[in-house]
């Protein structure tokens, strides 16, 4: 909501002087040439200009023109735009005898918001195809509406001397589109064109140039026919791109060591998409956005895609060309190509020439690289539309550094450090939450590098210096080790579920007490047990917990994260003694005789074991016991592949659950596998037995939240935690508790998974510094 201070404009035909400082997304898309048009419309005179804290502009001219102008102003911005707030006050006549665009000056103050990358336009589209125009087939091309914009900025304010685009002088032709106020360049910072911006070549393995200049494109479609693979440097960083032949996507996969882990595809246009996927009108509109993510949708059965592109799902990973680069190279003889991002194992999205070539040599034939510098690494984002409402899986390119509205003011500055997967980082400023791009799997040199790289560009951008850091409890992340090192002085450990708790009650702008449904695989407990199927109250400053998951020994300790099948074990053995140990040895001794036989040695000692109530280990033991997947390749394989087993129709069905049992504190799932295992005998399928399963966790659930509503009187509850990308789950949860009159709170910004935990440590530990707390969150204390 924008606010506004200082003098009511008039409506009398006397001359007056007017100043505006304009915070929010004011830079990067085309505001000030936006005020330079209006000011030539209503007949003023006077000048804007870019600042470290935003938009200054005075403007001069009668009361009644200035009143029209502000209302058009802030009522209707560029749509890229977002106005925070606006100061206003009359000041002197200047007698201005034109209206102009003056240069940017920084400032000690820095509240300018720097915009996302932007998805090319139609226009630059249609020029980049048009032989007629000096654009023609320019993979840079760019205007006020679209283009790069975060990943090439270095500093505010957003000028082309401050970003990456300062090596590239525009030509006498673009300089002329840029201070054209009737030009839709008019002030683009990065426009450019075949003359003067950035430039292609195509390298071989061994960094050879092997084609370059007017023949790129040709050279490209000829060696992707031909099964080659390449490594495309895009807007954020680099991928991976190959034709959709199951030959082809099979030498990457071996290549790059992921023989399950899904691929994303780039489709020509919706046409294109339709051929393969189901799509709806909202998942339309999502891919044709500014901000261009993948979009999950659902593959047609029946349609020739190569099952290794996303093996053992129905879902496929799809985006449209969203820089002019991408648009040309589907132009060709193919209108889908497999398009993932190229860091290696673990490691942060490479963004630099060199980088590339020494770590993917092995892996791709060709480099198509360009001369651009990519200053902040940036991922794809990816989404989904689950009941019709959207859902952020990975929030990166498009929507970062664009911020998240708070509902209370942050009187300090605040960091959450994140999580030790899916990391991303926050910063609270005043009433907003600024969250990093994607960073990845912390513990390796590569990422600590990047988490400090990107959390310095931020800390540059806002002129920020954080007094609270807000930091996961587990004692052996090494992200947390990383927060405790930083200068900070006020530290927070905070327990990940209560983080995941806080995150969705601060997206939501819900400061009350309320009861937290938490749902993911791996969270450390204030008792030293692995958490990760819990039923809390709380708020910001404590949580009380109120339901578990009865505990299960990881058999084997954490390998059993990587093998389902040693978790399924443990809860076979636990719940069934030696009936289980036998149908466990049916089951996997055909596979695993050996670690079997060592697994069944220390069965004695399961009690002394480390402990988890954990539902992604409860997912594992299911999808093992169902023969879907015995080794979890890329986390959360198993439980993925067990949710994909139901259909959008399940949903209106009743429940049909197993047995469970709710005893004092505990959700205990024991009773559950007998009846399960006898399905299983009886050749029930195994698509019905994983929709009661999801049933039970379902029936599980309402119980326990409605147990605690009555006794508590809460009424509003938070779904968080990476189980919720389960759309069965979600939905049959969100219905049955709406029905009970629960109000629902869900992550609509930020995603459940550890990628939104950081907003939930910093709003945990600016609260508990606010109440004057002392101590990490642990429970009620």
């Amino acid at each position: 909501m924008v606010s506004m201070a200082g003098e009511t404009v008039g409506y009398k035909k006397e001359k007056t002087c007017l100043q505006l400082k304009l915070n929010g997304i004011v830079q990067g898309i085309g505001f000030r040439p936006y005020i330079f048009s209006l000011a030539q419309k209503f007949g003023l005179k006077g000048w804007v200009r870019n600042e470290s804290g935003g938009v200054l502009l005075e403007i001069e001219g009668e009361e009644e023109k200035i009143s029209s102008f502000c209302r058009q102003l802030i009522c209707n911005p560029p749509s890229l735009a977002k106005i925070d707030k606006v100061e206003q006050r009359t000041i002197p006549l200047r007698n201005f005898q034109s209206f102009e665009i003056a240069s940017s000056q920084a400032q000690q103050e820095r509240h300018a918001l720097i915009p996302p990358d932007i998805a090319v336009c139609q226009k630059c589209l249609g020029e980049i195809l048009d032989p007629n125009d000096r654009h023609y087939l320019y993979p840079f091309t760019n205007c006020t509406h679209c283009g790069p914009r975060f990943t090439i900025v270095e500093d505010i304010p957003y000028d082309r001397c401050k970003t990456s685009m300062r090596n590239f002088p525009p030509c006498p032709e673009c300089r002329q589109e840029y201070d054209d106020p009737g030009d839709r360049r008019f002030h683009a910072q990065p426009v450019a064109c075949p003359c003067c911006g950035p430039q292609l070549e195509i390298r071989d393995a061994k960094g050879i140039v092997v084609s370059g200049g007017s023949n790129w494109l040709e050279f490209f479609w000829e060696k992707m026919n031909q099964g080659n693979i390449f490594a495309v440097k895009g807007l954020g960083g680099f991928h991976l791109a190959c034709i959709v032949q199951s030959s082809t996507v099979q030498t990457l996969r071996n290549r790059k060591k992921r023989p399950f882990k899904p691929f994303a595809v780039m489709c020509r246009e919706l046409k294109t998409v339709e051929n393969y996927c189901h799509l709806k009108k909202e998942e339309a509109e999502l891919l044709s956005s500014p901000s261009s993510p993948v979009v999950l949708l659902e593959q047609k059965k029946g349609i020739f895609l190569p099952e290794n592109i996303s093996p053992g799902l129905n879902t496929l990973g799809v985006m449209l060309p969203y820089t002019p680069l991408h648009y040309l190279l589907l132009q060709g003889p193919f209108d889908i190509m497999i398009l993932t991002s190229a860091n290696p194992t673990d490691l942060p999205i490479l963004k630099d020439n060199d980088e590339a070539q020494e770590q993917l040599k092995d892996i791709v034939d060709f480099f198509l690289v360009h001369n651009r510098e990519i200053v902040q690494r940036c991922d794809d984002s990816v989404v989904r539309i689950i009941g019709g409402e959207l859902q952020i899986q990975r929030r990166s390119r498009g929507f970062v550094p664009q911020p998240v509205e708070l509902g209370f003011q942050a009187e300090t500055t605040v960091l959450g450090a994140g999580a030790e997967m899916k990391n991303t980082f926050c910063l609270l400023k005043d009433n907003k939450a600024f969250l990093s791009q994607h960073l990845g799997e912390m513990g390796t040199l590569e990422s600590d590098e990047f988490f400090r790289e990107s959390l310095g560009h931020f800390l540059r951008f806002f002129d920020l210096h954080p007094q609270i850091i807000g930091y996961d409890l587990h004692p052996g992340y090494y992200i947390s080790s990383t927060a405790k090192a930083l200068p900070v002085q006020n530290k927070y450990a905070v327990q990940h579920h209560h983080g995941h708790f806080a995150s969705c009650l601060a997206e939501n702008r819900f400061g009350e007490e309320a009861i937290g449904i938490i749902l993911d695989g791996t969270g450390y407990g204030i008792d030293g047990a692995i958490w990760g199927f819990e039923i809390i109250t709380g708020d910001f400053v404590n949580f009380k917990r109120e339901y578990h998951q009865r505990y299960t020994p990881l058999l084997g300790g954490e390998s059993s994260i990587k093998w389902p099948w040693r978790m399924c074990l443990s809860y076979l053995v636990s719940s069934m003694g030696e009936e289980g140990l036998s149908v466990a040895r049916d089951l996997f001794a055909p596979m695993f005789e050996r670690e079997l036989t060592i697994l069944e040695k220390g069965i004695d000692s399961l009690p002394y074991s480390l402990l988890t109530s954990s539902c992604g280990r409860l997912f594992d033991a299911v999808a093992a016991l169902l023969g879907i997947c015995y080794e979890n390749t890329y986390e959360g394989q198993a439980a993925i592949q067990l949710g994909e087993l139901l259909d959008n129709k399940d949903i209106a069905l009743p429940l049909d659950p197993y047995p469970f049992l709710l005893k004092e504190t505990e959700i205990d799932f024991s009773p559950m596998f007998p009846v399960m295992t006898g399905d299983m005998k009886k050749g029930a399928s195994v698509s019905l037995i994983a929709r009661r399963f999801h049933d039970t966790i379902v029936k599980a659930i309402i119980t326990a939240v409605k147990e605690v509503s009555e006794r508590t009187g809460l009424n509003v509850a938070a779904l968080s935690g990476g189980t919720w990308h389960n759309p069965y789950l979600l939905r049959k949860v969100v219905n049955i508790l709406s029905q009970d009159k629960i109000k629902i709170l869900l992550h609509r910004s930020v995603p459940p998974n550890d990628g939104g935990l950081s907003l939930g440590q910093a709003a945990v530990a600016y609260w508990r510094w606010k109440a004057n707390v002392p101590g990490n969150t642990h429970e009620g204390n």
